[in-house]
Parts: C-alpha cells; structure tokens; sequence
C-alpha cells in the first residue's frame, strides 16, 4: 500500500491492536508521530528493519471500518496517499505532538569542562527533574540550542528523551454538594445551629437545599448568584467539610432548544416529498430541482425527522459556514438536542467532542450539520445524507491534498453505509442533472415557490445598444434610473451589483463591442498606461 510503513508489536499488543486504533511510533532519528492502525500481519518489511511502537495511544478504535474502507477509496480515486487523508480527517487534537525532553545524569560530575551555556543548563537541572527544548530556548535566549543540546549530550552529562502529550482538554464544570453526614434532617438542623453567627454561610447552606428540590447537579457559579455570596464564602464552607466540590465534564457547544412541531408540507412540497420517497425505493440517489424559495428546506426537515425517529444518524451537508450557521437555528427548533454541527470554524476540542459523540452514536449527535469535512466523521448507523446546493463549487477541496468533492465523496460514503442520499439545488450541477437523465438518480422536480409567491423579474438591458442611441447617463442606462427613482419614491432599498471594481482588462470599442486581439494568438489585448490616460 502507499506510502503505509510497517512496525513491529510483541504478540500481546498484536492481539490488543485493532484497526482504527492509534499509535505513537518513532520516524527518522528523533521525532515521535501519531500513526493509525490499518493492518495487523506477519509480513516483515524486505528494505528495512521494523521498529518497536513507542506507544498505544487508544483502548478502543477512534476510526471504524466503514471509514477506513471510505479513507481508501477517496486515496486512490482522488490519487493521493491514505496517510494525507488521514491526516486531513482526524482533528489536530488526536495528532499527538511530541517534545524533546532533557534529563540530567546523576553519575556526571565533571562541571569544569563545560561551557558557559552548558553549565547554565546542567545547573537548571539541578532545581528542575527534567527540562523540555522550549524551556532550554528560553533559559539561553537564543534560538540555536542543539549545539549546546549537542556538547551535553557528548560529554554524557544529559539524556534526552522524546516524550508525547494531548493538546485536547475537556472541558470540566465545576459543581458543588453537600456532604453526606449532612443529608438527615437531624444533622442538618444541628448544622444550621452552629451557622448561627455566620449569616452568610447559613445563607448559603438555606439556598443549596432550594437549588437541590429540582434534583439536578448544581454548579459553584449558579449557588453564587442565588444566594448573593462571593466565592470565598462558599470556600470557606468546603474547607470546613461541609461541601464538596466536583466536576462533570460537558461539551463546549451546547446547541439544545424546544422542539417544535414541523411545518406543515403544502400541496406542491407534500407532492415532491413522495416522489422522493418514491425514488428512493429504486434508487440509492435522487435528485431535487426546486427553484429558490420553493421551500426545499421544509422537505429536507421531513427527511430528516423520519430517519432520527427510526434511531438512524443523518448528514447534512452544506457548502459554506456562513449557510451553516443561518439553518441551524431552523434546525435547533425542531430537533432539540439532537444536532451537532462540524465545521472549521470550531475550536480544535469542539470538533473533537464531536467526534467523540459521533464515534460512540450518542443521542445529541443524531443529526450532524456540516461544512465538506463532515464526510471525515466516524458514523456507524448512517441513515441519511442531504448535499444542500450541491452544485456549489465551494466542495471542491483544493488545496491541500486530497482533492476531494465532498458531493462525490458524500455519494461513495452512502453506498457504504447503504444510506439514502437527496441531492437540492435551483441549479443543478451538469453532471447531477446528466445522471438524473439517465436515470442513474431519482429525479424530483418542485417549480412552484412556498406561498405561491412569485420569481423576481429580470430584465436585460443591452449596454451597447444604449450607447449608440445615446441613452446612458454615466455608467447607468435611462431604464435602470427610472426603475431606482420610481424605488425611491416608494421608500425601497436599491442593491447595484458591480462584477468589477476600477479595473479593465481588456481594450473594447464603445460602439460596436469589439476587442483587439493579438495577431499571433488569441489572447485579447490589455489596456496600457497610454490608453488608459
């Protein structure tokens, strides 16, 4: 397999591994690197020795099978090795960074031989059991340590080591109880008593047994604000025993809201959702033409709903994070606490919880809304994938590798799952409608919009006509000023749109419309600094 390297493991960790699992192993001289389990085998490498892993990093697989199998097909369709689609799948948090630790040798005691610099780190060795190259760095203020790294190391005055360290931490919300000698009615009275002098610690003790009726955990900040105390009171209350602090870990974006009833499908949207349905039965993929506005997003929720209740994960896809944040507080409403989103936009440990919660097909992550790297997540029970806009060149990953269309890749990872996928535009990509023709997709077309509500006219104007007939003024046509004045008058807003801004790449006759081309080739003539004065 491409660029795949083989390591050796004893025959207890052989049969610990599993695919998905992952690894610290050593690479070059020095450097440590996160590596992923893809194969467990007897076959030892011909052009190289195999080394030892350094570490198991997993007690269970964080990458499933049907990934690993998507992993493949995306490296060799897209012509790229499956460790640059591993490494652009997993978030940088489970890509465990390493660090050159230095140690001092007890059994060296020969100071005299050593430089200014050398002396200065060996005596910080002294008061510290170990120092790490970034804090060498800033002992010397300078830049270039691995001299002085180098001379240590020669004169076996250091060991040095390659240690590995998480960059993700959970997030832990601090939570206060009460102790358990004072859960009786009995003790809790003689506690109030000896609060007797200390108002504002009884204060505290009276307001925890209100907040504790709603029988939920109850955090340090939420008793503050209730009973109007400072922290230090509360402390002052745990260093007597008689709270206890304690900590939940809890995800950082918490996208929880009412659910709410769907809407209600109109005749022509009840019409297109069973034609999908329909298609559906023949065809793994089905295509949806509404024009802009026809409510393609009410449909969507329909779907979706349907395959949530049967207890299956659905993927929606969308092209850009600026839609993803618009829909979902559509979503929000109706679907509760079973929406994750996954874009890049979020913090290195909020896609990590995500995963996580994907990975392990928890409830709060049914429903998964993302931007092109969604289709990287570990789904186990996909049901459902819906590419909204799916014409949108913004899925096209191009740099850096791989260079993947999250649309086709989002198709591939359905047939694997042997999940639906719905692909909407109001202006299908040619290919998709290409296939939709050729009955390789489902086809459902929705041309009438919600509200019976109609398309914005478009009128063209011919510029160029225009001008011969002298009838622009500037750069504005006589029929585009009488449409923002009539605007105006109406107390309307007015939006111009201009492709260019102070620019023009070509030279173009003002009567007739005709570029200068060169006459050796085809490439039109650009302006100069003579032409443009």
């Amino acid at each position: 397999m491409q660029k795949a390297f083989t390591y050796s493991v004893t025959e207890k960790e052989a049969h610990f591994l599993k695919r998905g699992m992952r690894v610290a192993v050593s690479f070059g001289k020095s450097k440590i690197y996160t590596a992923l389990v893809y194969a467990i085998h007897q076959n030892p490498p011909t052009l190289y020795k195999a080394k030892d892993i350094y570490q198991i990093l997993d007690e269970a697989p964080i990458v499933n099978e049907i990934q690993l199998e998507h992993w493949k097909w995306l490296a060799e369709y897209y012509m790229c090795s499956i460790g640059e689609v591993y490494r652009a799948a997993l978030p940088s948090a489970f890509l465990l960074e390493s660090e050159t630790v230095v140690y001092k040798n007890e059994g060296f005691n020969a100071l005299e031989e050593l430089n200014d610099d050398a002396f200065l780190i060996f005596e910080a060795l002294e008061n510290h059991s170990q120092l790490t190259i970034h804090q060498v760095t800033e002992i010397l203020d300078k830049k270039t340590v691995l001299p002085v790294i180098h001379e240590l190391r020669e004169k076996k005055a250091i060991h040095i080591k390659e240690e590995i360290y998480e960059t993700y931490k959970p997030k832990l919300v601090k939570y206060i109880r009460i102790r358990s000698q004072y859960t009786s009615s009995e003790a809790l009275q003689a506690l109030l008593e000896s609060l007797t002098r200390a108002n504002k610690q009884r204060e505290v003790v009276l307001h925890y047994f209100q907040l504790i009726a709603s029988k939920k955990p109850i955090k340090v900040k939420v008793l503050e604000q209730h009973s109007g105390v400072s922290s230090a009171v509360i402390k002052a209350l745990v260093s007597k025993d008689i709270f206890e602090y304690y900590y939940i870990q809890t995800d950082r974006v918490d996208l929880s809201g009412e659910d709410y009833n769907l809407q209600s499908l109109n005749e022509f949207q009840k019409e297109a959702y069973d034609s999908i349905k329909n298609n559906f039965t023949s065809h793994n993929v089905s295509l949806l033409h509404g024009v802009t506005g026809s409510g393609k997003t009410e449909i969507y929720m329909q779907l979706l709903k349907e395959e949530i209740s049967k207890g299956k994960q659905v993927l929606f896809l969308l092209p850009e994070i600026a839609l993803t944040t618009q829909i979902i507080a559509r979503l929000k409403k109706y679907f509760g606490t079973q929406i994750s989103v996954f874009h890049s936009k979020y913090s290195m440990n909020e896609r990590v919880e995500v995963w996580n919660n994907i990975l392990e097909n928890k409830t709060k992550a049914q429903l998964i809304v993302g931007a092109r790297s969604s289709i990287f997540l570990p789904f186990s029970n996909l049901g459902l994938i819906v590419v909204d806009e799916e014409h949108e060149g913004s899925y096209k990953q191009h740099e850096p590798s791989p260079r993947y269309n999250a649309r086709d890749a989002a198709i591939v990872l359905g047939q694997q799952h042997k999940a639906k996928v719905l692909l909407g535009s109001a202006t299908p990509s040619i290919e998709s409608f290409y296939n939709a023709s050729q009955k390789k997709y489902g086809f459902t077309s929705l041309q009438n919009r919600f509200g019976k509500s109609k398309l914005p006219k478009v009128e063209l104007i011919d510029i160029k006509e225009k001008y011969r007939k002298k009838r622009m003024q500037g750069h504005f046509s006589d029929r585009l000023l009488t449409m923002m004045k009539e605007a105006l008058e109406n107390k309307e807003q007015i939006i111009l749109f201009q492709n260019r801004r102070g620019y023009s790449p070509v030279v173009e006759c003002k009567s007739c419309g005709v570029s200068p081309q060169c006459p050796n080739c085809d490439v039109s003539l650009p302006i100069t600094n003579l032409e443009r004065n």
